[in-house]
Protein backbone atom coordinates (compact mmCIF):
# COMPACT_ATOMS: atom_id res chain seq x y z
CA UNK A 1 0.00 0.00 0.00
CA UNK A 2 1.16 3.10 -1.18
CA UNK A 3 0.90 6.63 1.29
CA UNK A 4 -1.03 9.15 -1.43
CA UNK A 5 1.82 11.12 -1.67
CA UNK A 6 4.07 8.28 -2.58
CA UNK A 7 1.48 7.11 -5.04
CA UNK A 8 0.98 11.20 -6.40
CA UNK A 9 1.42 11.74 -10.24
CA UNK A 10 -0.47 15.21 -9.92
CA UNK A 11 -3.16 17.22 -8.62
CA UNK A 12 -5.68 19.11 -10.79
CA UNK A 13 -6.50 22.54 -9.45
CA UNK A 14 -9.67 23.60 -12.26
CA UNK A 15 -10.46 27.00 -12.86
CA UNK A 16 -12.99 29.10 -15.11
CA UNK A 17 -9.71 31.66 -15.74
CA UNK A 18 -6.45 29.83 -16.19
CA UNK A 19 -4.66 33.29 -16.79
CA UNK A 20 -6.34 34.81 -13.70
CA UNK A 21 -5.74 31.80 -11.51
CA UNK A 22 -1.72 31.37 -12.22
CA UNK A 23 -1.51 34.66 -11.71
CA UNK A 24 -2.79 34.87 -8.37
CA UNK A 25 -1.19 32.02 -7.49
CA UNK A 26 1.91 33.10 -8.37
CA UNK A 27 1.75 36.31 -6.33
CA UNK A 28 0.47 34.00 -3.43
CA UNK A 29 3.71 31.24 -3.59
CA UNK A 30 6.56 33.25 -5.43
CA UNK A 31 6.61 30.86 -8.44
CA UNK A 32 5.45 31.71 -11.73
CA UNK A 33 4.00 28.76 -13.66
CA UNK A 34 5.16 26.81 -16.46
CA UNK A 35 2.92 26.66 -19.54
CA UNK A 36 1.67 23.78 -20.53
CA UNK A 37 -0.05 23.02 -23.85
CA UNK A 38 -4.00 22.59 -25.06
CA UNK A 39 -5.85 19.38 -24.94
CA UNK A 40 -6.68 19.45 -28.41
CA UNK A 41 -10.91 18.96 -28.70
CA UNK A 42 -10.91 19.14 -24.99
CA UNK A 43 -11.03 23.01 -24.90
CA UNK A 44 -9.10 23.10 -22.23
CA UNK A 45 -5.29 24.05 -22.05
CA UNK A 46 -3.05 23.83 -18.77
CA UNK A 47 -0.24 25.54 -16.38
CA UNK A 48 1.82 23.78 -14.56
CA UNK A 49 3.92 23.52 -11.42
CA UNK A 50 6.17 20.40 -10.45
CA UNK A 51 5.82 19.09 -6.34
CA UNK A 52 9.13 17.40 -7.08
CA UNK A 53 10.65 14.54 -9.14
CA UNK A 54 7.20 12.81 -10.02
CA UNK A 55 5.07 14.91 -9.30
CA UNK A 56 3.50 18.26 -10.22
CA UNK A 57 0.02 20.70 -10.27
CA UNK A 58 -1.72 20.70 -12.79
CA UNK A 59 -3.82 24.05 -13.47
CA UNK A 60 -6.89 23.63 -15.86
CA UNK A 61 -9.08 25.96 -17.94
CA UNK A 62 -10.94 27.19 -21.03
CA UNK A 63 -8.67 27.87 -23.83
CA UNK A 64 -9.90 30.57 -25.75
CA UNK A 65 -7.39 29.71 -28.31
CA UNK A 66 -9.69 26.87 -29.58
CA UNK A 67 -13.75 26.27 -31.12
CA UNK A 68 -15.85 25.51 -28.07
CA UNK A 69 -15.49 21.49 -27.74
CA UNK A 70 -18.83 19.36 -28.48
CA UNK A 71 -18.71 18.09 -25.16
CA UNK A 72 -19.01 19.38 -21.50
CA UNK A 73 -15.21 20.64 -20.76
CA UNK A 74 -13.34 18.02 -17.82
CA UNK A 75 -13.42 18.58 -14.21
CA UNK A 76 -16.67 20.53 -14.25
CA UNK A 77 -15.15 23.49 -15.70
CA UNK A 78 -18.03 24.95 -17.84
CA UNK A 79 -20.11 25.28 -14.80
CA UNK A 80 -17.18 26.42 -12.18
CA UNK A 81 -17.12 30.37 -10.83
CA UNK A 82 -13.92 29.47 -8.76
CA UNK A 83 -10.99 27.97 -9.24
CA UNK A 84 -10.55 24.79 -7.03
CA UNK A 85 -9.27 21.37 -6.64
CA UNK A 86 -11.18 19.09 -9.01
CA UNK A 87 -9.05 15.79 -9.04
CA UNK A 88 -5.66 13.73 -8.31
CA UNK A 89 -3.95 11.46 -10.07
CA UNK A 90 -2.48 8.05 -9.10
CA UNK A 91 0.46 7.10 -11.29
CA UNK A 92 0.80 3.46 -12.04
CA UNK A 93 3.08 1.31 -14.42
CA UNK A 94 0.31 -0.56 -16.01
CA UNK A 95 -3.43 0.86 -16.15
CA UNK A 96 -4.66 -2.51 -17.76
CA UNK A 97 -3.47 -4.82 -14.94
CA UNK A 98 -4.04 -1.73 -12.21
CA UNK A 99 -8.11 -1.85 -13.54
CA UNK A 100 -8.08 -5.70 -13.24
CA UNK A 101 -6.80 -5.29 -9.72
CA UNK A 102 -9.38 -3.21 -8.63
CA UNK A 103 -12.33 -4.69 -10.02
CA UNK A 104 -11.44 -8.28 -8.33
CA UNK A 105 -11.60 -6.33 -4.94
CA UNK A 106 -15.21 -4.73 -5.57
CA UNK A 107 -14.05 -1.26 -7.42
CA UNK A 108 -14.22 -0.61 -10.98
CA UNK A 109 -12.13 2.74 -11.76
CA UNK A 110 -13.56 2.44 -15.16
CA UNK A 111 -11.57 1.89 -18.87
CA UNK A 112 -8.48 3.31 -19.51
CA UNK A 113 -8.67 6.40 -22.41
CA UNK A 114 -5.89 7.16 -24.94
CA UNK A 115 -4.58 11.10 -24.23
CA UNK A 116 -2.28 13.19 -25.74
CA UNK A 117 -0.82 17.07 -25.20
CA UNK A 118 1.56 18.73 -27.39
CA UNK A 119 4.70 20.81 -25.21
CA UNK A 120 5.42 24.22 -26.46
CA UNK A 121 8.98 22.93 -26.86
CA UNK A 122 6.61 20.50 -29.91
CA UNK A 123 7.30 17.19 -28.02
CA UNK A 124 4.25 15.21 -27.70
CA UNK A 125 2.87 13.79 -24.47
CA UNK A 126 0.90 10.65 -24.35
CA UNK A 127 -0.82 9.04 -21.48
CA UNK A 128 -3.90 6.61 -20.58
CA UNK A 129 -5.81 7.33 -17.69
CA UNK A 130 -9.03 6.67 -15.96
CA UNK A 131 -11.96 9.34 -15.88
CA UNK A 132 -12.09 11.19 -12.73
CA UNK A 133 -15.33 10.36 -10.82
CA UNK A 134 -14.88 13.36 -8.02
CA UNK A 135 -12.51 15.55 -6.24
CA UNK A 136 -11.56 12.95 -3.57
CA UNK A 137 -11.21 9.23 -5.23
CA UNK A 138 -8.24 9.24 -7.28
CA UNK A 139 -7.90 8.56 -11.02
CA UNK A 140 -5.22 6.04 -12.30
CA UNK A 141 -2.56 7.44 -15.32
CA UNK A 142 0.26 5.37 -17.11
CA UNK A 143 2.72 7.80 -19.04
CA UNK A 144 3.17 5.98 -22.45
CA UNK A 145 6.15 8.70 -23.17
CA UNK A 146 9.66 8.72 -20.75
CA UNK A 147 8.84 12.67 -20.56
CA UNK A 148 7.33 13.33 -17.28
CA UNK A 149 5.21 16.73 -16.67
CA UNK A 150 6.95 17.39 -13.13
CA UNK A 151 10.54 16.85 -14.40
CA UNK A 152 10.63 20.40 -16.43
CA UNK A 153 7.79 22.01 -14.96
CA UNK A 154 8.23 25.12 -12.56
CA UNK A 155 10.38 24.08 -9.62
CA UNK A 156 9.60 26.01 -5.99
CA UNK A 157 6.10 24.50 -4.48
CA UNK A 158 6.17 22.51 -2.03
CA UNK A 159 3.14 19.86 -1.07
CA UNK A 160 2.73 20.54 2.79
CA UNK A 161 -0.91 18.22 3.46
CA UNK A 162 -2.59 16.01 1.24
CA UNK A 163 -6.02 14.63 2.93
CA UNK A 164 -9.34 13.76 2.34
CA UNK A 165 -13.02 14.80 3.69
CA UNK A 166 -15.85 12.75 3.20
CA UNK A 167 -19.30 11.74 3.84
CA UNK A 168 -18.68 8.11 4.35
CA UNK A 169 -14.83 8.00 5.19
CA UNK A 170 -14.92 4.46 5.44
CA UNK A 171 -16.31 4.37 1.54
CA UNK A 172 -13.58 6.13 0.35
CA UNK A 173 -11.14 4.32 2.48
CA UNK A 174 -11.87 0.68 0.75
CA UNK A 175 -11.92 2.65 -2.57
CA UNK A 176 -8.55 3.79 -2.25
CA UNK A 177 -7.26 0.41 -0.47
CA UNK A 178 -8.75 -0.71 -4.00
CA UNK A 179 -6.27 0.88 -5.62
CA UNK A 180 -3.49 0.60 -4.00
CA UNK A 181 -3.36 3.68 -1.94
CA UNK A 182 -3.86 4.80 1.81
CA UNK A 183 -4.53 8.52 2.71
CA UNK A 184 -5.89 10.54 6.07
CA UNK A 185 -9.68 10.69 5.71
CA UNK A 186 -12.13 13.34 7.64
CA UNK A 187 -15.91 13.25 8.24
CA UNK A 188 -17.51 16.00 6.03
CA UNK A 189 -18.66 17.29 2.91
CA UNK A 190 -16.45 15.38 0.06
CA UNK A 191 -13.17 17.33 -0.75
CA UNK A 192 -9.05 17.00 -0.89
CA UNK A 193 -7.75 19.24 1.28
CA UNK A 194 -4.06 20.48 -0.04
CA UNK A 195 -1.64 22.77 1.17
CA UNK A 196 1.22 23.53 -0.59
CA UNK A 197 3.42 26.57 0.41
CA UNK A 198 6.45 28.24 -1.90
CA UNK A 199 8.86 31.38 -1.01
CA UNK A 200 6.13 34.06 -0.62
CA UNK A 201 3.61 31.79 0.91
CA UNK A 202 1.31 29.29 1.18
CA UNK A 203 -2.09 28.43 -0.17
CA UNK A 204 -4.68 26.00 1.00
CA UNK A 205 -7.74 23.99 -0.67
CA UNK A 206 -10.36 22.64 0.76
Amino acid sequence: MRSAVAALDHLVLATPDLHATTAWLSEATGVVASPGGPHVGKGTRNELYSLGHASYLEIVGPDPAQDPPLHPRPFGIDDLLLAGIAGWAVAVADIEASIAAARRVGYDPGPAAEMQRRRPDGALLSWRLTMPTSASVPFLIEWETPMHPATDAAPGIELVELRARHPQPTVLSNVLAALGVEMGIERGPEALLVELTGPAGSVWFA
